[in-house]
């Protein structure tokens, strides 16, 4: 037990509940509910890819540390993600394990509930999306499944809050009793078995402090599957050769009856998970009953029909995004460049220096961002509702024929769509890719993916000059970053990363009605995390952005620098931007928007504050300005660069820690060149087809 007291005054038992279960079988739900936590729920697999953790609320007397482990098929440890799970089981031994099993597809989750049973996990199995299982014409028996495994099976709809209440009072149960459970044990065949026991024999010779840390008959059973990770961690016993030595004759001997005994092992569990499956499972309706999710997958995965519905609900995504939000953006616009602005200026209580920081300087840069908020929100609000309901999952589906085209396996998918949302939780989703090549691979092109964050500078210049077009060329920025990351992704296994593509296997979930609480809970943390960097990084940069307009070599140029164009030429960000528009100028944008693009190295939605400031919007306001700047051509080839051009400082740095400095400076490099020559191939082809 793990548990332990504060203080003599208070005396609390402190617990660890650990939550494991297969992807997509609502175990961030049951996490949410249990904890009153915020973890984001997805389709797909991998979605938690870092462990999350909070306390159990609505028991008293105890204090219990919940830890949700990310989303895993098996305790093998072939991937990052099941090796941050196992490792957290086996060295911090909580006091109940919590497995959210899907009763929709029971086999997976029993194989993983046999593996939690041979490490000896004190185990509650939350028996989750019944209602599903009831849909699709089956029912677990789970009083039947309780007895035959012996330990507590709570049925639960999590989503619907039904069983969450049974649930923690199994959890308390659990800890506070311990592990009633009678031990069920897989019987492997006499050859295997009688391995096992000889080298557990050797073991508790040879190593009897490893012993002690570890289950030994699940100890054993990894030796003979030959877990690298294991094996490392005895090396360091002192006969270590001798023990080497031993397994690797065991395993030669076994490998002449039953073939690779890795496999051999992984197969018997499994079709002991599918045994116990078929005599729990009672079926409810008709054999060849056509479900819902039947009939939708036949349309939205169909050969042909999937690739141009996935491009039109992306459009569709879009055009409600801009077609709702129209009259929100304009009271923000008003309020902010007509009253909020005024009301600074006219202000005699501070010096004329400091209501231009705050009027042209902070409130123009930040404020330019925020007229676009209200897209953003209905963006991410329609976003959380394809998410809910499922259709994410089959977008990756879809696609992956089309990337095997490119040698890449369909999973390299997941952290593009990841990286719509921000290109940093993006690189951390390759670690769900077990081809160290393939996560390479996939961590250089997934900055392709276009953020969150860019989306405020396509909103701008599309607004300004695309007029009824403005959707569907911000759709088209989406399908050209993923089409580019294929590209990409086939010269880099062609030429640098080469060898043979991995398969993807991937569980479709059910289509789920939304509910609107989960729908709006995610809308509103991902508009907050844009609303927060608004207020502080996007800030502290328009700031710097104001500072480096009003100096110069000189010294200070006045706020006049501002209005003047010929005084902010000589400001420090006015020599930055001629510097940089020599190379530029064949693109067709002024020396202003290409200093713009150098402050999108902190973060891209600052390009659309600095425009705010350069371009001096006021009450004009910024979409009004730049259709004086840019044409639809250079608009749309300033919208490519920025989707394409280097990633910000956070994505660097992440790329840097997942796979070092080398491949981070690769990133940078090819990407600059790259938007580049995108940005003048498309402003060479526009201005020679239309003049």
């Amino acid at each position: 037990m793990t548990h332990n007291t504060e203080s003599r005054e208070e005396e609390v038992p402190k617990y660890k509940v650990a939550i494991v279960g297969t992807p997509n079988v609502g175990k961030s739900i049951i996490f949410n509910k249990l904890t009153g936590g915020r973890a984001w729920v997805g389709n797909w697999p991998g979605v938690t890819v870092e462990k999350k953790v909070g306390k159990l609320v609505g028991v008293e007397g105890v204090d219990v540390e919940v830890t949700d482990l990310p989303g895993i098929y098996s305790l093998t440890a072939y991937s990052v993600d099941e090796l941050i799970a196992r490792n957290f089981i086996v060295e911090e031994k909580p006091d109940v394990v919590v497995v959210v099993a899907n009763a929709a597809n029971l086999e997976r989750s029993l194989y993983l509930i046999l593996s939690l049973m041979e490490l000896e996990a004190n185990i509650v199995v939350a028996l989750n999306m019944i209602d599903v299982a009831r849909d699709e014409g089956y029912e677990v028996m789970h009083d039947k499944l309780e007895h035959i495994l012996g330990v507590p099976v709570i049925p639960t709809i999590a989503i619907a809050n039904v069983g969450i209440n049974e649930l923690k009072k199994a959890i308390i149960n659990a800890l506070t009793k311990g592990s009633t459970s009678r031990k069920l044990l897989i019987n492997y065949g006499s050859d295997v078995e009688k391995a096992i026991k000889d080298i557990e024999l050797m073991l508790s010779k040879l190593a009897p402090g490893i012993t002690r840390k570890y289950p030994l008959r699940w100890l054993a059973i990894k030796l003979l599957e030959n877990d690298r990770e294991i094996v490392d961690k005895l090396r360091s016993i002192k006969d270590f050769p001798k023990l080497e030595g031993f397994i690797n004759d065991l395993r030669a001997k076994l490998e002449k009856s039953v073939g690779d005994v890795e496999a051999y092992i992984a197969e018997v569990k499994f079709r002991k998970a599918v045994e116990l499956s078929r005599y729990v499972t009672r079926y409810i309706t008709l054999t060849g009953k056509v479900t819902i999710t039947d009939l939708l997958d036949a349309i939205l995965t169909h050969k042909v029909l999937g690739i141009p519905l996935a491009l039109s609900i992306i459009y569709l995504l879009f055009r409600f995004a801009f077609d709702i939000s129209a009259p929100f953006s304009d009271v923000i616009d008003i309020l902010i460049n007509n009253v909020v602005h005024d009301l600074i200026i006219n202000l005699e209580s501070i010096p004329p220096w400091l209501a231009s920081l705050l009027a042209d300087g902070i409130l123009a840069g930040v404020g330019a961002v925020l007229v676009f908020l209200p897209i953003i929100a209905f963006f991410f609000l329609g976003l959380a509702v394809l998410e809910d309901i499922g259709y994410l999952a089959r977008l990756a589906f879809v696609v992956d024929k089309i990337f095997h085209k490119f040698n890449l396996p369909g999973k390299v998918m997941i952290p593009l769509m990841v990286g719509f949302g921000c290109n940093v939780p993006a690189i951390l989703a390759t670690r769900t890719i077990e081809d160290e090549n393939d996560r390479k691979v996939a961590a250089l092109i997934a900055p392709l993916s276009s953020c969150s964050a860019r989306l405020p500078v396509y909103l701008a210049i599309a607004g300004a000059v695309m007029g009824t077009y403005a959707g569907a060329a911000i759709a088209t920025m989406y399908w050209l970053g993923i089409m580019l990351a294929l590209v990409m992704g086939l010269i880099l296994r062609k030429f640098v990363f080469k060898g043979p593509t991995t398969g993807f296997i991937m569980e479709l979930p059910p289509y789920l009605m939304p509910r609107p609480d989960s729908v709006l809970l995610k809308t509103w943390e991902r508009t907050k995390k844009f609303l927060v960097k608004a207020g502080t990084v996007i800030l502290m940069g328009v700031a710097l952005v104001w500072v480096l307009s009003v100096t110069g070599p000189t010294g200070y140029l006045g706020t006049q620098a501002l209005e003047d164009p010929e005084v902010l030429s000589i400001s420090w960000i006015g020599y930055i931007g001629k510097f940089l528009h020599t190379v530029m100028e064949p693109l067709g944008w002024d020396w202003k928007a290409t200093a713009a693009l150098v402050f999108g190295f902190v973060a891209k939605e600052i390009v659309v504050g600095t425009m705010g400031v350069l371009y001096g919007a006021g009450e004009e306001g910024l979409t009004t300005v730049l259709s004086k700047v840019f044409t639809p051509i250079t608009g749309f080839a300033y919208m490519v660069f920025v989707l394409i051009y280097v990633p910000c400082i956070a994505t660097l740095a992440m790329i840097r820690s997942e796979l070092g400095l080398k491949y981070a400076l690769i990133a940078l490099v090819y990407e600059v060149l790259l938007a580049y020559f995108m940005a003048l191939l498309i402003t060479s082809l526009g201005t020679l087809i239309i003049g």
